[in-house]
């Protein structure tokens, strides 16, 4: 038998037909949601799985610390976030919505939970899904039909990608950060240069990372073009997951599992990369793109040295928008604004909003598991009722009480 890559084990295991994978995980949250469940009743159809699908409130809540949706300000983010939860409180999803402490980032309250894990295929309506595969998961962004897809069938139709490794030898110098070696690592390859790749990161420079730093770089693969970033799991990886709410009740049966994913010696990609890590410096954007990258000791470059004509143009373009000059150093430029928040790469850096929970501690709830009401397929009356397991509380305010604790 041939040796095979992370991604190959992951798809293989998933592949139900050709062009059709089963998913583990979807994330559902209240901007790219509401025309699929529009689209479930309009066919009269259920959620396929409601007890793999996890919905949060994110893009349009505030900041403020606000308790309800009723008191969003605006009118179209109000109206969306009341949406997800009356649509998870009728077809049975699980809904952390305001005033839920678990109410977050959709890539981020998967890892705070445990429910990312290695091995999975996750998918969410948002093109920075990618940050999870930082736990050696295949995490695809996909779009609102798509998403009305999963929920209907629990799989996703989908062209296999190409696969792309990047192995970074060295290690990180003093003052660069993860999110530095992604912004170089794109800025060598263009902001199209992952194109039609899942790609794996790999190397000492990825393996010494935390896990935070981890989801950055997967985070940002979309920023490069890429169809999903990957990164192998290790004990850094099981040490994040373990003791949190939705690890796997035999975690030591999980481990076996999870220590025969990463890449085997010998395993074969399409596109291979090498990059020193130790070569690479702090770096700032000065375009309108990622690919528009530099040192941060650097100059802005003239465009009339890049090889490519739409390279060139594209340059030229970034310039005038930006109203900088060629040569002009890096450091001469001033700082209109700073802005300290999650954007564009979704808080991955400043992960953690709570403490860690081990196994010797319970989780804060005093669920041992949590039950949510299976709801009808029709807007008529009732067909059925039931209920789905879950290891995660599906706890949720306002106008969404979709689940209740269950003793066990």
């Amino acid at each position: 038998m041939s040796a095979k890559s992370l991604f190959e084990k992951i798809w293989e295991a998933h592949e139900v037909s050709d062009g059709l994978i089963y998913v583990d995980l979807h994330l559902v949250h209240e901007v790219t949601s509401p025309q699929a469940f529009e689209g479930l009743r309009l066919a009269d159809r259920g959620v396929r799985r409601p007890d793999k699908t996890i919905a949060t409130a994110d893009h349009n809540v505030p900041t403020d610390g606000t308790a309800t949706a009723r008191l969003i300000a605006d009118e179209l983010s109000r109206k969306q976030v009341e949406a997800l939860e009356q649509n998870c409180k009728e077809f049975g999803i699980p809904i952390y919505s305001l005033g839920s402490d678990r109410q977050g980032i959709v890539h981020v309250i998967g890892p705070e939970l445990g429910v990312t894990q290695p091995g999975l295929t996750i998918v969410c309506g948002d093109s920075h899904t990618a940050t999870h595969g930082a736990f050696g998961a295949l995490a695809i962004p996909i779009g609102t039909s798509e998403v009305e897809h999963v929920l209907a069938t629990q799989c996703l139709v989908q062209n296999r990608p190409k696969t792309m490794r990047i192995d970074y030898s060295g290690e990180l110098g003093v003052g660069v950060t993860p999110k530095d070696l992604i912004l170089a690592t794109i800025g060598r390859l263009g902001a199209g240069g992952m194109v039609g790749h899942a790609v794996e990161y790999a190397g000492p420079a990825i393996e010494a990372l935390s896990m935070e730093g981890r989801m950055t770089v997967c985070n940002m693969t979309i920023e490069g073009g890429g169809r999903a970033g990957m990164i192998a799991p290790d004990e850094t990886t099981f040490e994040w997951v373990e003791g949190r709410p939705g690890a796997p009740d035999d975690f030591d049966a999980a481990l076996d599992r999870w220590r025969s994913l990463p890449t085997e010696d010998g395993a074969s990609f399409d596109t291979e990369v090498q990059i020193d890590a130790a070569e690479l410096a702090p770096m700032v954007t000065w375009g309108t793109n990622p690919g528009m990258v530099v040192e941060v000791t650097d100059s802005v470059p003239d465009p009339a040295v890049l090889d490519s004509p739409v390279d060139r143009e594209s340059a030229e373009r970034a310039l005038a928008y930006m109203a900088l000059k060629p040569g002009t150093s890096m450091r001469e430029i001033p700082l209109d604004r700073v802005f300290i928040g999650p954007a564009p790469t979704h808080g991955s850096e400043t992960f953690e909003r709570r403490p860690r929970w081990s196994r010797a501690t319970a989780p804060p709830t005093p669920c041992a598991r949590w039950s949510s009401p299976v709801r009808s397929r029709s807007r008529r009356r009732p067909k059925r009722r039931g209920s789905t397991r879950s290891s995660v509380p599906p706890v949720s305010s306002g106008a969404a009480q979709a689940a209740r604790c269950a003793w066990e």
